[in-house]
């Protein structure tokens, strides 16, 4: 399993980074698309659909509102994202008790929506901000930062939980995740933030606020794959699908970033490291 994880994350690795800086505006609204298309179909599964053409009917439904999104202005879509989330977190810390809430596969399908949606359309947002802390980098930077992150909250989570994890995190919702794993992630973003500093040459200030940002992010990253865990136990399943060699399916891989990109997008325009137009 280790092997398999490893030779996919070395194929998806430079795709990521090929689809980040090596697309323009259009080609990175297509990339972004194409992923959000994929990760639709499988959360119609996860919804409880398994006939392909309704799973494809579904993945076609968000592919239209995509279309759409992309002439609606992005703050009130973000706001609806980080509602979500906040909503989110209740769903999963009193879980299973607020399954009752969602079992229908309507309102699986509903909440997909705001999964996906506000993602999609915070990831453009990021692509066509322009800086405003006077730093000499491209905002290339930023999207590069929010995917590290991610990855390394995912690594400190999962060799801290093999080598530590004995107190489960959230045993209703993902038996296999563990406190010893979660202080393993934020650690790890906490020293990649530190790294990145450095290497910015940020001063002490902008230390503290890149700091914060990471942390916060990363402990919304978390609830973003507890998230999906709760919805996939619901459904009885272990992934979103077999697409991707030891990692399950594209959503298992970005479900901690459709939580983690609108909650970077919205800390980044609060502390006044970004703009955009169209607001």
């Amino acid at each position: 399993m280790l092997k398999h994880r490893i030779i996919t994350a070395l194929i998806l690795a430079p795709l990521a980074l090929a689809g980040v800086f090596g697309t323009d505006v259009q080609g990175f609204y297509w990339f972004v698309g194409g992923i959000v298309a994929v990760a639709a179909w499988e959360w119609a599964r996860i919804a409880g659909y398994e006939a392909q053409s309704l799973r494809v009917a579904y993945a076609v439904y968000i592919a239209i509102w995509l279309i759409f999104a992309r002439y609606l202005p992005a703050t009130p879509i973000l706001y609806a994202g980080l509602l979500w989330w906040l909503v989110a977190i209740v769903l999963v810390l009193r879980y299973p008790d607020t399954g009752r809430f969602w079992k229908q596969r309507s309102v699986k399908l509903f909440i997909g929506l705001f999964v996906l949606i506000p993602f999609w359309k915070t990831m453009l947002a990021l692509r066509e901000a322009e800086m405003s802390i006077g730093l000499d980098i491209e905002v290339h930077i930023i999207l590069l930062y929010a995917l590290l992150l991610t990855w390394a909250a995912d690594t400190g989570a999962y060799f801290a939980g093999r080598a530590f994890g004995k107190a489960k995190l959230a045993p209703a919702v993902s038996p296999g995740k563990s406190w010893a794993g979660a202080w393993g992630g934020l650690a790890c973003t906490v020293l990649l933030a530190l790294a990145s500093s450095a290497y910015l040459g940020l001063s002490a200030s902008m230390t503290i606020q890149l700091v914060i940002i990471t942390l916060l992010v990363a402990i919304i990253s978390i609830f973003g794959d507890l998230t999906e865990s709760m919805f996939k136990r619901e459904a009885c399943i272990k992934d979103s699908s077999n697409l991707l060699p030891g990692h399950g399916g594209v959503l298992d891989r970005i479900d901690s970033l459709t939580a983690s990109i609108p909650v970077l997008t919205a800390l980044l325009y609060s502390f006044a490291w970004i703009s955009w137009g169209g607001q």
